[in-house]
């Protein structure tokens, strides 16, 4: 797979952003962890995404999203595979600098090539799981440890070092059957292999009030109060 990123265009179904020609020189002037924003730290073992790792995460598209949002908005290049029903008005929301993000919606039977290329000029590359076989799959893992890129993998993904599952939470908003849905609460569990075993857990709010993610407060503890005599 040696085909450079500049090639990607004329692919069939292939988008990209502003700029995807300089990703390659790009990627290698940022450090070994890209970073996240603060509520997103204590779910990695490296409080960021460490360059020629891989990352599942699982049951949220906007978690995938926030991950990026710190990493783009600060320099790097990401990419997206295979996802053609990505919002860029969601990832812009959630943080997400769009004109730092290629899409790639409709790889077809090009994916792992497609993948292969990106993870030799981006800085992040995420993908769909479902696009790889698991020889596939172990095979572009390898590959980001050997550019330096960050693999994300929405679902499960064979050898990850970290994987983030997000448990459905409650949105807020609505009173009494009106207004608009502003904020869901999530629980989100990381575990892993290596540096990453021990069990993390954090509750944000994804997206906050604000759209971008947010530490959600604790939740209220109700205890019933015996009248005085």
């Amino acid at each position: 797979m040696t085909a450079p990123v500049t090639t990607l265009a004329a692919l069939p179904g292939v988008k990209t952003a502003s700029g995807v020609a300089a990703a390659a020189e790009h990627a290698q002037l940022t450090g070994r962890v890209l970073p996240v924003r603060p509520e997103l730290r204590p779910l990695l073992p490296w409080a960021g995404l460490r360059r020629g790792s891989t990352v599942a995460v699982r049951g949220s598209v906007s978690l995938l999203l926030a991950l990026l949002a710190e990493a783009t908005a600060t320099g790097s290049w990401a990419a997206a595979v295979g996802m053609p029903d990505l919002g860029l008005v969601a990832a812009a929301e959630l943080g997400v600098e769009v004109s730092r993000l290629a899409l790639v919606p409709r790889p077809g039977a090009e994916f792992v090539t497609v993948t292969g290329a990106l993870l030799d000029g981006m800085d992040v590359v995420a993908v769909a799981a479902r696009g790889a076989a698991p020889p596939e799959a172990r095979r572009l893992s390898a590959r980001a440890r050997h550019r330096g890129a960050v693999l994300l993998s929405l679902g499960p993904w064979p050898g990850a070092e970290v994987e983030l599952r997000c448990e459905a939470g409650r949105w807020t908003g609505l009173d009494g059957g009106h207004g608009y849905l502003r904020e869901r609460r999530v629980r989100v569990q990381g575990a892993g292999r290596g540096a990453a075993t021990r069990p993390r857990r954090a509750d944000l709010l994804l997206p906050g009030s604000a759209g971008a993610p947010a530490a959600a407060p604790p939740e209220p503890v109700l205890s019933l109060a015996r009248e005085a005599g």
